[in-house]
């Protein structure tokens, strides 16, 4: 337990630095696009992120969760095979990536090498997702938070130095943003790559090591993969779509096309960079759990599951509750540090409910991960999210509500999400929905 709390708060402290230099990132980016461009930037980058999500395969949660519950020995041999498995998966996705990108109409309203950059990021993703799951299964948090820190680091030196140097046209600095994105990446596959040669440099020296199966090992990988990353790839596709669906709700509703970008843009680059902000807290606790809790299961040790669950909820509400209070009442101040807008202080104000809710889910999933129920996961967010676009599109498109109607959509998605995986969770760890007294065990 002692190891537990070591690992959140090193990554809580390290991702807290790192959430401040992203809060200056977004700032760079709203004062150097402005609305319009932040609504066009925010647009394209959950397409960017979908391809990133299918070349990651979610190993970083497969292979976590795999080291976490195996011994040592098992170790090396599962990450050969993991490693010849996502060569063989990246060269598969880069080939079918270039073939489909030139066929997407949405790129076209970017610049042409954006395209580019989105093949670039598979073979990073892919080879830094395997390094990640390592050093989060041996629970090495150290490492992960130094990637973390130097990726937001990196990109905020290369956002400032280039737009500071150089003048660009909109949709070069969107470009720019992006590489910019890339660049950073790059620079944290490089320093993983280089920790994870030295693990396995001496994981070669045990002489304990079990030769596995790779038909065994990929089966094993694939079982948490195939359902993880099905679930990041509806929460992608979701993400993609949300855009075009809020422009056409607003659109309906009298805005114009431009307006109602811009609108998005307000919530997505302002609203939403400041109310995650404290998301750190929730991320950390996420990255510490899939681990954390998969052991424990492994164990069948409710005891320990149904105490780590009193704390991520009592500790998520410690922090969750004071930091929508602040956003209430420091709404001007905080939404001028971007640019200065009416609505951005009233959009951040009536969003309380979707950040404060966001910050169980973060834990709560990687808990539903741990204990083996991320098909419940996934078929949780995807009854959220028809709930959310249905409310979108009849709010949204109503003259009298437009962006509030937006807003509530959100709220009552993020309410209803937390809700499935709170009660999925005690129902499995056996464990009252107050969390008081224990009920019958499911094992």
């Amino acid at each position: 337990m002692r190891s537990f709390f070591k690992g959140i708060f090193v990554l809580a402290v390290v991702a807290f630095l790192g959430e401040c230099i992203e809060f200056l990132v977004n700032m760079v980016l709203a004062k150097e696009l402005g609305g319009v461009g932040m609504g066009l930037y925010m647009s394209i980058l959950p397409l960017v992120f979908f391809v990133v999500v299918l070349a990651s395969m979610e190993l970083t949660v497969s292979i976590s969760k795999y080291i976490a519950e195996k011994e040592e020995k098992y170790h090396a041999s599962m990450l050969r095979h993991g490693i010849r498995f996502s060569a063989f998966f990246t060269i598969v996705l880069t080939i079918v990536t270039i073939c489909v990108l030139p066929i997407i109409p949405v790129f076209n309203q970017y610049h042409p090498y954006i395209r580019l950059l989105v093949i670039i990021l598979i073979p990073i993703t892919s080879f830094s997702s395997i390094a990640r799951g390592y050093f989060m299964g041996v629970q090495h948090m150290g490492k992960i938070a130094v990637a973390n820190f130097t990726r937001k680091f990196a990109q905020l030196i290369l956002l400032v130095l280039i737009y500071h140097l150089f003048q660009f046209d909109l949709n070069v600095s969107i470009l720019i943003a992006l590489c910019a994105l890339v660049g950073s990446e790059i620079i944290v596959l490089i320093y993983l790559l280089q920790q994870f040669y030295v693990q396995m440099k001496y994981m070669k020296k045990n002489k304990g090591n079990i030769r596995l199966s790779g038909k065994n090992v990929r089966k094993s990988l694939l079982s948490v993969s195939l359902p993880t990353t099905g679930m990041r790839i509806s929460h992608s596709i979701a993400h993609a779509i949300q855009p075009f669906l809020i422009k056409a709700a607003l659109v309906k509703a009298g805005l114009t096309g431009t307006v109602a970008l811009e609108h998005f843009g307000i919530v997505t680059g302002v609203a939403f960079s400041i109310g995650f902000f404290p998301a750190f807290i929730a991320h950390s606790f996420s990255t510490v759990l899939i681990p954390t809790v998969s052991e424990a299961y492994a164990k069948k040790d409710f005891v320990r599951l149904q105490k780590l669950l009193q704390q991520i909820m009592f500790m998520t509400f410690l922090y969750g509750v004071p930091a929508v209070i602040i956003f209430h009442y420091f709404a001007e101040p905080l939404t001028h540090l971007f640019f200065k807008s009416a609505l951005a202080p009233l959009y951040l104000q009536l969003l309380w409910p979707y950040f404060l809710f966001h910050y169980f889910v973060i834990p709560l999933q990687a808990f539903l991960i741990g204990i083996g129920l991320i098909t419940d996961s996934l078929i949780h967010y995807i009854w959220a999210t028809i709930v959310m676009f249905v409310i979108m599109y009849i709010l949204g498109s109503n003259p009298h509500y437009q962006m509030i109607g937006i807003i509530l959509a959100m709220n009552t998605s993020s309410l209803l999400l937390m809700l499935l995986h709170y009660i999925t969770i005690c129902r499995k760890i056996g464990v009252s929905i107050i969390l008081r007294k224990p009920i019958k065990q499911s094992y």
